[in-house]
């Protein structure tokens, strides 16, 4: 919980690309357990990737977000967060937590710097409200590179900076960060901050059981495909909530103040979730002719 006592929570899409039908799901999950809870959503863009993020695609997350109905209390750009990252960098390279690293660029066979976090080399447990009790040995991760220079920090670090500064109480997100969360817990203790609550949900993965991903699967894996489609958001929303969660109950159809109130993430499961085309088409009969009936 934050000083106050409220669930905080955040989605930092990058918009690197349309919004992935994945992202949308966590942006679902995050949004049920605040407005249960009584909490903050924040919507943080993470655009730090300066050569692939476009206003465009930052645009389209937007649009998306505002097209499933969800608002957000609190709005952030990483890329307007420079000076912030800037601050923590010289501290922790002041206080021995991180140094500069000149090091060999491979392709021009030039020597650049970096900044690594200085690793401990310890093992780290971390409780997960659905996988339980998570353990890594970070002495196989070396120094951690958190900046290619004072001017452009990455991924990690603006993470775990902004996480701490926006009071994020609960970080819900992929399986595929975990691998990431031992190395946002070494950064989070190099920098004296609150270690958050942890939930990594199942990914979406394809019929033959591969992750969705737009190489392989092309535009189906966006949003937009769908909302193009004639698909209707509430539809989209009840279908997602089912992707890796059980009400415990045989309903299958749902509004979204009704997830608000079903919702349990004590039921999310561990193993990934399948994407049915097929049965999203149903659930999205069932809205079309409940939109009939009022």
């Amino acid at each position: 919980m934050s000083d106050s006592g409220t669930v905080v929570v955040r989605m930092a899409p990058s918009p690197t690309g349309k919004l992935h039908i994945g992202t949308a799901r966590t942006a679902l999950f995050n949004y049920l357990y605040a407005k249960q809870n009584g909490g903050k959503f924040i919507l943080r863009i993470d655009d730090t990737d300066k050569e692939r993020s476009t206003k465009e695609f930052e645009q389209n997350i937007l649009d998306d977000l505002t097209w499933l109905g969800f608002s957000w209390d609190e709005f952030y750009r990483q890329s307007e967060r420079t000076d912030i990252y800037l601050d923590h960098l010289k501290k922790m390279i002041d206080s021995g937590h991180a140094y500069v690293s000149k090091e060999e660029v491979k392709e021009e066979g030039d020597r650049a710097e970096v900044i690594r976090l200085k690793n401990p080399n310890k093992k780290i447990a971390f409780d997960d409200l659905i996988r339980g009790q998570v353990e890594f040995d970070t002495t196989e991760l070396g120094d951690i590179v958190i900046a290619k220079s004072l001017e452009e920090p990455l991924y990690h670090l603006t993470s775990v900076i902004d996480d701490a500064l926006m009071g994020i109480t609960h970080v819900i997100r992929g399986e595929d960060h975990i691998s990431n969360t031992p190395r946002q817990i070494l950064i989070q203790e190099a920098i004296g901050a609150s270690r958050p609550i942890y939930a990594h949900l199942p990914l979406i993965l394809a019929s033959d059981r591969s992750k969705l991903s737009k190489r392989k699967h092309g535009e189906s894996v966006a949003l937009s495909y769908y909302r193009e489609q004639g698909i209707l958001p509430q539809s989209i929303i009840n279908y997602l909530a089912l992707l890796g969660w059980n009400p415990g109950t045989d309903q299958e159809v749902f509004t979204l103040d009704e997830l608000i109130k079903t919702f349990d993430m004590k039921r999310v499961h561990k193993g990934g979730a399948i994407f049915d085309e097929k049965k999203l088409a149903w659930v999205n009969r069932k809205h079309y002719n409940l939109s009939k009936v009022k």
